[in-house]
């Protein structure tokens, strides 16, 4: 009898010590990263691919990884901000890597915007979302001569940036 309620026992034991798993599965929606989808100037409801989009973030010496390349030729990219802090500057490069420099073209876009951590789950943590500032949300730049911008016009579709569901800004070149 005393080995049956020491089994019993020692079987016992070994479940409490069982906890569940804290995976973060990965649909779970994170920190979202700023949609900006690229639309001809000339016939604005028309998406148009960049050619040979390079962007850099602000101190970063290598391009951001679209689809796993520094450069792209998408109408629709996705850019991380900063958490740490309230700005993210990046620098977009048309026509990156052309052997005529001519017709190399760079803007500097400045991200103005502020942050909330919310929390998610124990296994994954927090995520920040952001809200662009409804005032002055970008400043944009020609590091060469202002009246050289490739960028024609720039349209701040939604402020929130909490999901990677819709575009938050327009770039019409």
């Amino acid at each position: 009898m005393k080995k049956v309620i020491l089994i019993i026992f020692v079987i016992a034991l070994s479940f409490s010590s069982c906890e569940k798993d804290d995976i973060c599965d990965a649909n779970t929606p994170t920190t979202p990263r700023l949609v900006i989808s690229f639309y001809d100037f000339l016939n604005p409801s028309i998406l148009k691919n960049v050619t040979n989009l390079k962007v850099v973030g602000e101190g970063m010496t290598s391009g951001v990884l679209i689809n796993g390349s520094e450069i792209t030729n998408l109408n629709s990219i996705a850019l991380p901000l900063k958490t740490v802090g309230t700005t993210t500057t990046f620098s977009l490069t048309l026509n990156s890597g052309n052997s005529n420099p001519v017709l190399v073209d760079e803007d500097i876009i400045k991200f103005d915007y502020s942050t909330q951590e919310l929390f998610v789950s124990r296994a994954c943590g927090y995520k920040t979302v952001f809200t662009l500032d409804p005032i002055n949300p970008y400043t944009h730049t020609d590091p060469i001569a202002a009246n050289q911008k490739w960028i024609k016009f720039i349209s701040v579709e939604k402020n929130n940036i909490d999901s990677e569901n819709e575009t938050h800004i327009k770039i019409f070149f």
